[in-house]
C-alpha cells in the first residue's frame, strides 16, 4: 500500500473535551481507559463508535508521550511472531486494518519491504526456519535470497552478507500521526481526554473510583493500557499476572543526506532480547540505526549512554559502513514494556468489569487497531452494551512524510493560504501554517515537543538552534 496524502487544513472540530488541569468533570463514565499511547487511543477510538460516555486519561501532557513516541516506526506484517500466539493474530489483523486506515486518513506509509540479513553461517542456517515461521503466521510472501541478490538490492551493504530473508510487506509508518489520528477521531465524537491526570489509586465496588492527581473519577468499566505502568495499575485491582521490565532502546538518527544509502529496512536475525539492531529509513527522510536492548529498573530512564551509542556504531559499521560517515541529526531512547513473556498480557476480569492490556511490545503500533477491537469484544463479554455502533466521521491528517506533498512545495495550498509558504523551521521545512493548524487542532500539543511530533518543527539538523525561539513564541502565543 502506498499512501499519498495531500495537504489539507484540519476541519473544524465538533464540540470536544480535552482537559489539562483543574478538577475532573463529575458524573459516571461507562468506560475509562488509562493510558493515551497508541494502544489506549486506538481503544478509545473503537469505543467512540458506541453511544457511551468514555474517558481517556494519561499522566502526561499529551497523547503518545511515552513508549509510543520513541519506537522504530515500522508497520510489521507479524511474520516473525510466535505462531499461534495472541500477538501473531493481532499483528496480522492490525497490519491489515492500519494499512487501510492510514490510506484513508493520510498517515504516511512507505512499503519498502525488509531484508533480514544473515552475516554468518549460523544466521544463514536460521533463515529457512524463519521463512517457515512466517508461513505459520499466515505470511506467505517471504523468501530466501542469495548473497548476490542481496548485494544487488543493497549496494552499500557491508561485506560478508551470506543471504537474506526478503519480507516485502514490511513498511515505514509515522507513529506520531497514528496516535494523534486515533485520539482526534475519538475526541471529535465525544470521548473526554484528560491529560496531566496521573492515577494514584483505584477502589472498586459497584463502580470503580479512580483517584487521580486531579480528583476522583467514577467509571463502570476500566481498561488498563498504561504501558510501562500497566503492572502497577493491575496490582491496584488485585492482580499480579505480570511484571513490566523497562527495556531501553537507544537509537541514532542520521541526516537526510544518508537516505540514498539504503533502499530497504535492514533487519538482523533476531536474538533472545528482540529483533536486534536494524538500519531503516524513516518517513521523515532520515535513516535510523538501533535500537539497543537494555533491561533497566527505572521506568523513566530514557537517557542515551556512551556505551549504547558505541554499540550501535559498531553494529552499523558492519551493516552499512558508509552510514557512519554521515552527520547525526539526533539520538534518542525509548522504553519498551518487556514482561519476560513472548506474548501480549491482555487479560479480561469480567467480574470486576476490568481489562488489562499489558506487555505490548514493539509490535503494538502495528497491532493497535486489532488490539482495540479485541478489547471491545472482551468488554462486551463482560457485560458492556455494544448496541448502536456507528461509523466515525472521516478524518484527514496533515502529512509529515517526506515522500508525499508537503505544504512548502504545494503551490495550490500556498495560493489559498500564504502561511503555508512561510517557513519557520528551515531544517525540516515546516511552515507557519502547519504550526498554526497544530496549535488550533482538536488535540493541541501540550509542549514544544508535542508540537514537534505534529509538525517536525525543531526536529532537524540544528535541533531547534535556529528556529527554537520562533517556535516557542508561536506556542506561547497560542497558549495565551
Amino acid at each position: 500500500m502506498t499512501v499519498s496524502p495531500a495537504h489539507t487544513a484540519p476541519t473544524a472540530p465538533t464540540a470536544t473535551t480535552v482537559t489539562t488541569g483543574g478538577a475532573l468533570p463529575g458524573g459516571e463514565y461507562d468506560v475509562t481507559i488509562v493510558g493515551a499511547g497508541v494502544v489506549g487511543t486506538a481503544i478509545a477510538r473503537e469505543l467512540a463508535r458506541l453511544p457511551l460516555r468514555i474517558a481517556l486519561v494519561d499522566a502526561s501532557d499529551d497523547v503518545g508521550d511515552g513508549t509510543s513516541k520513541a519506537n522504530t516506526a515500522l508497520l510489521h506484517t507479524g511474520f516473525d511472531a510466535v505462531p499461534g500466539s495472541l500477538e501473531s493474530r493481532l499483528v496480522r489483523e492490525g497490519h491489515r486494518l492500519l494499512s487501510a486506515y492510514a490510506g484513508a486518513t493520510g498517515i504516511p506509509v512507505e512499503p519498502l519491504g525488509a531484508l533480514l540479513v544473515a552475516w554468518d553461517a549460523e544466521q544463514l542456517a536460521a533463515l529457512p526456519g524463519l521463512a517457515e515461521k512466517a508461513v505459520r503466521n499466515g505470511y506467505r510472501s517471504a523468501r530466501i535470497i542469495p548473497a548476490e541478490e542481496v548485494r544487488a538490492r543493497e549496494p552499500e551493504l557491508g561485506p560478508g552478507a551470506l543471504g537474506a530473508l526478503d519480507v516485502p510487506g514490511e513498511s515505514l509508518i509515522c507513529p506520531w500521526t497514528t496516535t494523534l489520528a486515533y485520539a482526534t477521531q475519538a475526541v471529535r465524537v465525544g470521548v473526554e481526554l484528560h491529560l496531566n491526570c496521573r492515577v494514584l489509586n483505584i477502589t472498586s465496588d459497584e463502580t470503580h473510583t479512580v483517584a487521580t492527581g486531579r480528583g476522583p473519577l467514577r467509571t463502570r468499566y476500566l481498561v488498563n493500557a498504561a504501558g510501562l505502568y500497566a503492572d502497577e495499575i493491575d496490582r491496584l485491582l488485585g492482580h499480579a499476572d505480570f511484571t513490566v521490565t523497562p527495556r531501553r532502546g537507544q537509537l541514532i538518527v542520521f541526516d537526510e543526506l544518508a537516505r540514498g544509502l539504503v533502499r530497504h529496512i535492514l533487519l538482523p536475525v533476531p536474538g533472545a532480547l528482540g529483533k536486534g539492531v536494524l538500519v531503516s529509513p524513516t518517513v521523515y527522510g532520515k535513516v535510523m540505526l538501533g535500537p539497543t536492548a537494555e533491561d533497566l529498573d527505572d521506568k523513566t530512564d530514557t537517557g542515551s549512554t556512551a556505551e549504547g551509542l558505541a554499540l550501535l556504531r559498531e553494529k552499523g559499521r558492519r551493516i552499512l559502513p558508509a552510514l557512519l560517515e554521515e552527520e547525526v541529526t539526533a539520538v534518542y531512547a525509548g522504553l519498551r514494556a518487556a514482561t519476560g513473556d513472548e506474548d501480549y498480557a491482555i487479560r479480561a476480569h469480567p467480574e470486576q468489569r476490568y481489562v488489562t492490556v499489558g506487555g505490548i511490545r514493539s509490535t503494538g503500533l502495528s497491532a493497535s487497531m486489532a488490539i482495540a477491537a479485541y478489547v471491545v469484544e472482551l468488554l462486551a463479554d463482560g457485560g458492556l452494551s455494544v448496541a448502536g455502533a456507528r461509523d466515525l466521521e472521516p478524518l484527514r491528517m496533515p502529512n509529515l512524510g517526506e515522500a508525499f506533498p508537503r505544504p512548502y512545495r504545494d503551490a495550490e495550498s500556498i495560493a489559498r493560504d500564504p502561511e503555508y509558504g512561510r517557513i519557520v523551521c528551515h531544517c525540516e521545512r515546516v511552515t507557519r501554517g502547519e504550526i498554526r493548524d497544530a496549535l488550533a487542532s482538536t488535540v493541541p500539543p501540550g509542549s514544544p515537543d508535542g508540537l514537534r511530533r505534529r509538525t517536525r518543527a525543531r526536529g532537524g539538523r540544528c535541533q531547534g538552534f535556529h528556529c527554537g525561539p520562533a517556535v516557542r513564541t508561536l506556542f506561547e502565543e497560542a497558549r495565551r
